[in-house]
């Protein structure tokens, strides 16, 4: 199968089982440039909404991937960058639904949720799972770094407007850094906030892959306990997840066809190539690391790889 340009995956995610993956923005096009990121710092940086590929395009390519009978449990619109900032959105939800019973999921960083057009469009979606890293304007900058026109007050109503009308799942996830939002008075901040959405879960997650910044670090386990215990949460670490999958046969175009949107560690690629058969995965990863598209990245004892 020819290299994929919209659609990716299956998967593996904690939350949403094997999911199928669709980027429709391109890759680092973003209003966020979050210090946890695992895809590095923003190329990109707007807040925009543009039609960056036909929807048309992206659903002959969704089509083809289900001609192939892949299995997946959702399809996720998610990418390598902020996904509400693409003009078709509601159009290309609508367009999968048309094509498969199984749930579209979207994940957001939420700050376009203020915008009614936007609402309208993502509502289609069985699954929103948007993020809430900050609690106030000071954080709101420190942690996730936004587009110049964007205020901590919009995107705190945006998602407050949009859970009391939307029907499907809403699922709210926290990234909590050490030392900069995991503290006590942070944790009582966000329990605050939360009285005022309607949602259906709440995931807490912590850097696990490399960040964009250097000094971000995960919080600590006693730290997420209490978090999961004070704001009724479900640490993500908790949760388990499949194995990686790609219909490309050659396992180096495949291994880069995963990575180019979801680093993988050393341990993941072994997994990988294991499960494909791969006869020298050792010669497959000193092929990356030699690769001068590809940033190895050591991090907490072992290699993350990711496409540069």
């Amino acid at each position: 199968m020819k290299e994929l340009k919209y659609v990716y995956g299956p998967v593996p995610s904690r939350r949403l089982g094997i999911s199928l993956g669709i980027s429709p923005i391109p890759k680092k096009t973003c209003n966020y440039s979050c210090i946890y990121c695992q895809l590095g710092r923003t190329d990109h940086m707007t807040n925009t909404r543009s039609y960056f590929f036909s929807v048309d395009k992206i659903i002959e390519e969704f089509e083809a991937v289900m001609k192939k009978g892949v299995f997946f449990d959702a399809v996720t619109i998610v990418g390598e960058g902020e996904p509400t900032l693409y003009a078709g959105l509601g159009e290309l939800i609508g367009e999968i639904k048309k094509r498969t019973e199984k749930p579209v999921a979207v994940i957001t960083n939420g700050a376009l949720l203020y915008d009614l057009q936007l609402q309208h469009e993502i509502g289609k979606a069985d699954i929103v799972l948007p993020t809430m890293d900050a609690y106030d304007e000071d954080s709101f900058r420190r942690i996730n770094r936004p587009h110049k026109s964007l205020k901590f007050a919009d995107v705190k109503r945006g998602l407050e407007e949009f859970s009391k009308t939307y029907e499907g799942q809403l699922w709210i996830e926290i990234m909590l850094v050490k030392g900069i939002n995991d503290d006590g008075e942070s944790l009582r901040k966000y329990s605050e906030m939360l009285k005022e959405i309607r949602y259906d879960k709440l995931y807490l997650n912590t850097p696990v892959r490399p960040p964009a910044e250097a000094g971000v670090e995960a919080a600590g386990h006693e730290t997420m306990e209490h978090a999961a215990e004070l704001l009724g949460g479900i640490p993500i670490d908790l949760l388990e997840s499949a194995g990686f999958h790609s219909d490309i046969d050659e396992d180096y175009p495949a291994v880069l066809s995963i990575i180019k949107r979801h680093p993988m560690n050393q341990f993941e690629l072994e997994g990988f190539l294991k499960a494909r058969g791969s006869a020298n995965p050792e010669e497959l990863l000193k092929k990356l690391r030699q690769d001068n598209g590809v940033n190895v990245i050591h991090y907490k004892g072992y290699d993350t790889y990711r496409l540069k």
